[in-house]
């Protein structure tokens, strides 16, 4: 049964969709089976996966809200397969409000095809709303992408609060999967600062990559493709694979 992984910050701009499809990408090449659902209504993940998201047949909305079968739905590229979405997913989070065990239908859906799977990972909107909280109903664990700023740790105080109120009442064995520090900048005090800070109070759920800042990483999702293809080559490429073997090795 595939490990079902939420990647989620409500603050946008850390770096949460280019690590869904970076990791993925890595993930692949080492020769796990990933599938990446885009629960985010920006669809970002999908172009980053080199699809065009406004030709597919079928998105998450029409498995959501139409009922359509899971797989029925899901698109394989060269990076791994994924369940797409585009801009009619802006209305679902109100349109979910509406059903029956509204909380729990990503879940539902997604353990149609969760044996097909080594791991899932979900990347959830930039915000608190039925879309996230049903990623992180769905999820075994979550990945917290950090951006190396100090507002960054003021948003994660309140994720952690919603974590924790999901845990209570909702999902009761939703885990930390782990804390990524993203666009990290060698030649600041800030990010070692910020640094400190995250492994002061997450410990060994911090990862011991660091995701470096890198143009050529903000260049690849224009193009269609993670870094790992774009550049290979590349600091950030390189880093990405690391945190592959890195969250392969945690998970054994």
């Amino acid at each position: 049964m595939g490990k079902l992984v939420a990647v989620a910050n409500q603050k946008g701009g850390v770096g949460k969709t280019t690590t869904c499809i970076s990791l993925c990408a890595a993930l692949t090449e080492l020769g796990v089976k990933v599938l990446l659902c885009d629960m985010d209504p920006q669809s970002n993940a999908t172009s980053g996966m080199g699809v065009n998201k406004e030709k597919s047949v079928h998105s998450i909305y029409n498995v959501l809200i139409d009922g359509i079968a899971t797989i029925d739905a899901i698109r394989s590229t060269p990076y791994g397969d994924l369940l797409p979405s585009n801009k009619v997913m802006s209305g679902a989070g109100v349109e979910l409000v509406g059903m029956e065990n509204r909380e729990y239908v990503l879940k539902t859906v997604l353990s149609q095809v969760r044996d097909n799977y080594d791991y899932i990972f979900i990347d959830c909107p930039p915000s608190l709303e039925m879309l996230t909280l049903n990623s992180l109903c769905a999820a075994d664990t979550v990945l917290i992408p950090v951006q190396c700023e100090y507002f960054a740790l003021e948003g994660l105080s309140d994720l952690m609060a919603t974590i924790r109120m999901i845990k209570k009442n909702l999902n009761p064995a939703l885990e930390i999967e782990g804390v990524l520090l993203t666009m990290f900048d060698t030649r600041t005090n800030l990010s070692s600062q910020i640094t400190v800070e995250i492994k002061k109070y997450f410990k060994e759920k911090t990862y011991n990559v660091a995701i470096p800042r890198s143009v050529r990483i903000a260049e690849a999702p224009s193009h269609g493709k993670p870094i790992s293809v774009y550049d290979k080559t590349s600091r950030g490429a390189l880093t990405y694979h690391e945190l592959a073997k890195e969250f392969i090795k945690r998970n054994k």
